[in-house]
């Protein structure tokens, strides 16, 4: 059943599965036409020890879309729905999302050298809201993220980056370094943002076909990224604190870009 938005139902509606808000699909049957109708689907929470052949034929379904999922006690299902979930919840994104593998040889075919943002495992809402809020103006014409251990494209991040999720598109990929392998291939210089480059922003070029990257909040980008780059890039820190928060260093990169552009 998919939840819609009620006033306070009463308890024939809640027995008979109205929901309360209108991004939720539950139950085992619902969830895997939703899948096989092409609904986009941020996550499918799955009740801790779900058995049985129409949850196996449910689990099939989301390795074989690789759609990200995850378990969870029934109280949390209890709480997420008002009717017989069976044991399964799926919360539909709010956007379509996009492959980097269908973008990149397209953006490369275009006039002007392409710009894509890459977000390794940024998890704070607010920070990813802002972020792209600043790529939708900057002209930035990706976002990538992992579809694991990272914000996700929920209704308050399309709130806190002003309806900017609603107009860049995002790809949300299972492995990062598959993209960046992609990228790289397809001509693009990857540039990953990093307290530890040698690089200063202001003597990167980056007028060609861009890749940036940003790292984690605390962890900065993994180290496997880090690897791969091929231009490690440093802002200047010159008081006691050793680094910006991500939103705003991610500001300044990508407007160094446009600056270089223009």
């Amino acid at each position: 059943m998919i939840q819609k938005k009620t006033n306070q139902p009463g308890r024939a509606e809640a027995a008979a599965g109205k929901p309360e808000s209108g991004n939720t699909i539950y139950g085992m049957r619902p969830v895997i036409e939703a899948i096989d109708g092409g609904v986009q689907i941020d996550r499918v929470l799955l009740q801790n020890g779900l058995a049985g052949p129409l949850s196996g034929e449910l689990k099939q379904r989301i390795r074989e879309r690789g759609i990200p999922f995850q378990f969870v006690p029934a109280e949390k299902l209890d709480r997420l729905t008002h009717g017989n979930h069976q044991g399964v919840a799926a919360l539909i994104a709010p956007i379509a999302y996009r492959r980097a593998i269908d973008m990149i040889p397209s953006l490369m075919e275009q006039e002007r050298p392409p710009l894509l943002l890459m977000l390794d495992h940024i998890t704070d809402v607010r920070n990813f809201g802002a972020i792209v809020r600043t790529a939708e103006c900057a002209g930035v014409d990706a976002v990538i993220i992992p579809d694991h251990g990272s914000a996700q494209v929920s209704d308050d991040a399309v709130k806190t980056s002003s309806g900017a999720l609603l107009r860049v598109p995002v790809c949300r990929e299972p492995n990062l370094k598959t993209v960046v392998n992609l990228a790289k291939q397809c001509g693009l210089q990857v540039v990953a943002a990093t307290e530890k480059g040698s690089t200063d922003y202001l003597e990167a070029d980056l007028r060609g076909p861009t890749l940036l990257v940003m790292g984690a909040e605390e962890t900065g980008i993994s180290p496997e990224i880090l690897r791969m780059a091929d231009l490690r890039a440093r802002l200047p820190i010159l008081g006691q604190v050793q680094s910006l928060n991500v939103s705003v260093a991610a500001a300044i990169f990508m407007y160094e870009v446009l600056r270089q552009r223009r």
